[in-house]
């Protein structure tokens, strides 16, 4: 009798045990995003003159010069030779990984090539020359990738993300009583289809070290390279041209997307609104001000007591809310706002005297008179439909302007009459 009590309950024993063990499982199929590497030897050996490439991605703009040069997103620089407006000439293609920034400083330019900053001799345009290179000064990004699909899983050790593959993945998910998928995280830089922030200091601000945009991220003072990123800011000396330093590295906001220098004071364009610093000492800047509005992308611009800012909402720019906010700066300490204006979906800006020149996304350039900041938008000068664009640099009486189908150059000698004088278009 013991035996056969002894003999159920461990049956009964064996047979709990055994069910504990036979939680349900499933299998889920679905399309992944895996990253394609490039080796950290082969993407620190793969800066180098091109005679051609395509323009398909433009990205930011500086000028130099004469000389244009046009970001081809995470891929390198489009170099023209820039003497006759009307036909700029094409000088050839710097292959640079991961590029989205740049910055000229005597015949030197940087820039960022994924997480390495790196300088590039650009004596010759046609024929380019690598001269210094930080490593590993940046945070490890990837390219932008269609937020439709999962994003597999990074290895940083395998090197720098350059491409992606759809990958139809089948994967086995133990249940507990809910399933648990996997979640990947991965940086973004910021996005440039007329949905990732060149430039020095901002498109009305002519400098001997050239002229960028206003989606900048890169700037120059002095010998110094100032740079900002999501939340952080870096200085680099270029004292040693072929040598530079990173003399500091300091978090100082969050959702940073532009920058724009005005004698030894920082705006930057930040989701929230535009923070200012003072960074009369490069190492350290020094908080000064704010002003916040909705959530938003938004760069700005500044001249003399004034600062104006687009702000677009929509995709990971936050809400549904686009404008042009015109703010008085007269009181660093306390800048106020002026006026706001609709505006469609607006991108870079610039300001050159008292002509106002803003992208406002797929409802074209937009060029006003600001001399009075509340009448704007009753004083427009021009607009230029059926181009979707992106960001500008007014260069006295001519306009370079970017977008996501190419490049155009307006003659703004009579503002009664400006003329489109050349193109460069995308190919499709």
């Amino acid at each position: 009798m013991k035996n056969i009590r002894f003999n159920t309950i461990f049956n009964l024993l064996a047979l709990i045990f055994i069910l504990s063990g036979c939680e349900d499982k499933y299998t889920e199929q679905y399309l992944s995003l895996e990253p394609v590497y490039m080796s950290y030897k082969d993407f620190r050996e793969a800066v180098k003159s091109e005679s051609t490439h395509s323009l398909m991605k433009p990205g930011k703009i500086y000028y130099k010069d004469n000389y244009l040069y046009i970001n081809e997103i995470m891929k390198g620089i489009h170099v023209y030779n820039n003497t006759n407006p009307a036909s700029p000439q094409y000088v050839g293609f710097i292959a640079i990984p991961g590029n989205v920034d740049m910055v000229i400083l005597g015949n030197v330019m940087y820039a960022d090539s994924y997480i390495d900053l790196v300088g590039i001799d650009i004596s010759n345009p046609a024929n380019v020359k690598e001269v210094a290179r930080l490593k590993s000064v940046f945070p490890y990004s990837v390219p932008p990738y269609e937020s439709n699909y999962r994003l597999g899983q990074i290895d940083d050790t395998q090197g720098v993300v350059v491409d992606w593959t759809i990958k139809k993945v089948r994967k086995e998910i133990e249940q507990v009583s809910n399933p648990v998928y996997p979640i990947y995280f991965g940086n973004k830089f910021t996005e440039f289809s007329l949905s990732a922030d060149a430039g020095t200091n901002g498109a009305q601000q002519s400098t001997p070290a050239g002229i960028g945009g206003s989606m900048a991220r890169f700037g120059l003072i002095g010998n110094h390279l100032l740079a900002v990123d999501n939340s952080t800011y870096y200085d680099f000396d270029l004292t040693n041209i072929t040598n530079p330093l990173l003399e500091s590295k300091i978090g100082i906001s969050w959702g940073i997307e532009t920058m724009f220098l005005s004698g030894n004071t920082m705006f930057l364009g930040t989701q929230n609104g535009m923070a200012v610093y003072n960074v009369e000492d490069v190492t350290k800047p020094t908080y000064i001000s704010n002003f916040w509005h909705v959530t938003g992308c938004d760069p700005v611009v500044v001249q003399n007591n004034r600062a104006y800012i687009t702000i677009r909402g929509g995709n990971a720019c936050g809400s549904l809310i686009n404008r042009l906010d015109v703010l008085d700066i007269s009181n660093i300490r306390n800048p106020s706002l002026l006026r706001s204006y609709n505006m469609t979906g607006p991108y870079g800006l610039g300001i050159s005297g008292d002509v106002l020149f803003v992208c406002d996304g797929t409802d074209g350039l937009k060029v006003y008179n600001a001399a009075d900041p509340y009448l704007i938008s009753e004083h427009v000068i021009a607009t230029f439909k059926d181009i979707n664009a992106y960001d500008v640099i007014p260069l006295g009486n001519s306009l370079l302007m970017i977008g996501s189908d190419g490049f155009y150059q307006y003659d703004c000698t009579n503002l009664n009459d400006i003329k489109q004088v050349s193109s460069i278009k995308v190919v499709r």
